[in-house]
């Protein structure tokens, strides 16, 4: 029998430090926008703030700059350089958001290329400090900003909300702002980006938001006239506010004994069918809303999800559980950097299994009882509509969101998408059974947008239509003499639009 050796032998250790280089795998964290502006928040929290302010700077119809500016208790010298390196230490007080020291640095070098903090307390002067992605390359090199700078971007926020301390977080060369302004593209962006914003933010900070203590603006300042185009404030995202429940036996408390970490409760919640509040439908899918919703310090973490306990259908989709973690979640739940998800261990799966209410009542019969609400409900509207394929790429997601939630699709089914390209003049649109593709003619792309930028999302309501008037014929495999006359009538009356728009266009012109 082989003998194994399970401890390994040394002679000795030596350090090894970062390369340079480690920074850019620091800002490659897949950071998405709304959830590295939610960890600044969480910084702000922390500090003890009660308002906070998102600020986009814009120079006419140009974005230049992104500022999260907050009243905390505002950081000295050694605290800021504390917070500016890469998983600087320090003591996290009990019931704060921060976990890993890594947030503020990977969040903005994932989406600007240069991060500025300045901060000042009730008794100390303004400092500051600046990551340049180029300067952090070169060996880990933080500048420090000059005093009077520090100083004066300080006195920029005094009384909106800074007044005796506070921080100032500023992001340079944003990534994710458009490269040219002209066309109304920033306002398009703005518009879009700040909706997002908001309602991630009014979801994951829902709990402290609903407090009299603590609020957020969103605001747009032209920096050459200091007109304020917009002064927002996030509304609360309750993803628990329904106004009645849609089972009358829940909301319900379950527990689920896991031995490593002890008890862990399950808010078990069923919403009414057919919801139409933001607080239902912002989630997501109809599959990414059901499931558990993690809290940790009442910082919602994860938004929907089974966990690998079961998988996501559409008739689960009322079901919604709160879980808040435990103090010390061991290995049984492992939250990921980002802040943005949970990994469950096998052994909370498996809990699950017998987690019970105070009556006895397992937990499997909340989900028996959600799905039974789903489909009373289905009964009630009078009609059973058919399954379909699941609409997929270049539909745009709020309206793939609306067709999965109204219409059952085929499972194990690839989903019909619909893509630009070239094709013939007198042919608007062309069929790949064989990949699931609507094909639109490219030559009219211009026209149909009426002038604006495409993207793989555009045209959102002639995709929309051609994918209704479409989706069945993708579930023959060949078209009977009654569906190609449809398709050749179809395709001589979209013609006839398609150039109609085209001369609409060139009427324009001249």
């Amino acid at each position: 029998m082989t003998d194994w050796q399970f401890d390994v032998p040394t002679t000795g250790s030596k350090h090894l430090p970062p390369d340079s280089r480690y920074v850019e795998a620091l800002s490659s964290q897949g950071y998405g926008f709304e959830v590295a502006i939610a960890d600044l928040v969480d910084n702000s929290i922390d500090a003890g703030a009660k308002d906070v302010v998102i600020h986009f700077l814009r120079d006419d119809d140009r974005l230049v700059s992104l500022l999260v500016v907050d009243d905390g208790r505002g950081m000295d010298e050694e605290a800021l350089d504390i917070a500016m390196t890469v998983g600087g230490r320090r003591s996290y007080d009990v019931g704060a958001l921060g976990m890993f020291g890594t947030g503020l640095k990977s969040a903005s070098l994932s989406h600007a290329d240069a991060v500025t903090v300045v901060s000042t307390t009730k008794r100390t002067r303004a400092v500051g400090r600046r990551w340049l992605m180029e300067h952090a390359r070169a060996g880990f090199q933080c500048d420090i900003v000059a005093p009077d700078f520090a100083q004066k971007l300080i006195d920029r926020y005094y009384d909106k909300p800074i007044t005796w301390q506070g921080t100032v977080i500023r992001w340079d060369g944003v990534k994710d702002f458009p490269k040219v302004g002209g066309g109304g593209q920033t306002d398009r962006y703005l518009h879009r980006t700040i909706n997002k914003l908001g309602l991630h933010l009014g979801l994951h900070l829902h709990r402290f938001l609903s407090r009299d203590t603590f609020n957020i603006t969103i605001a747009v300042e032209d920096v050459r006239s200091g007109v304020v185009y917009l002064d927002y404030g996030v509304e609360p995202l309750d993803p628990f506010g329904y106004p009645v429940t849609g089972n009358g036996e829940y909301p319900r408390r379950f527990t689920a004994d896991v031995r490593s970490v002890g008890s862990v409760h399950l808010q078990a919640h069923v919403w009414p069918a057919k919801s139409n509040l933001n607080e239902y439908k912002a989630v997501g899918t109809v599959i990414d809303r059901q499931g558990f919703y993690f809290y940790r310090n009442d910082r919602l973490v994860q938004a929907g999800g089974w966990n690998n306990y079961r998988q996501p259908e559409p008739n689960l989709s009322l079901a919604r559980v709160a879980v808040d973690l435990p103090d010390d979640p061991g290995d049984v739940f492992r939250l990921t950097v980002k802040k943005s998800g949970v990994e469950a261990s096998p052994e909370f799966t498996a809990a699950l299994e017998q987690a019970a209410d105070l009556e006895g009542r397992l937990f499997d019969q909340y989900l028996a009882d959600a799905d039974a609400t789903y489909r009373t409900a289905r009964k009630r509207s009078g009609t059973t509509r058919s399954e379909v394929i699941a609409p997929g790429k270049g539909i745009a997601p709020e309206v793939r969101h609306v067709i999965e939630e109204e219409l059952p699709s085929v499972p194990y089914e690839e989903p019909i998408s619909v893509i630009w390209k070239s094709l013939p003049q007198d042919v608007f649109f062309d069929l790949d059974r064989e990949e699931h593709l609507i094909v639109l003619n490219q030559h009219y792309r211009t026209a149909i947008l009426g002038g604006r930028r495409g993207g793989i999302n555009d045209a959102p309501m002639i995709k929309s239509l051609m994918y209704l008037l479409l989706h069945k014929i993708f579930e023959y495999e060949r078209a009977g003499a009654k569906q190609k006359d449809n398709l050749q009538l179809w395709q001589s009356i979209l013609i006839a639009a398609a150039r109609s728009e085209l001369d609409r266009v060139a009427d324009d012109v001249e």
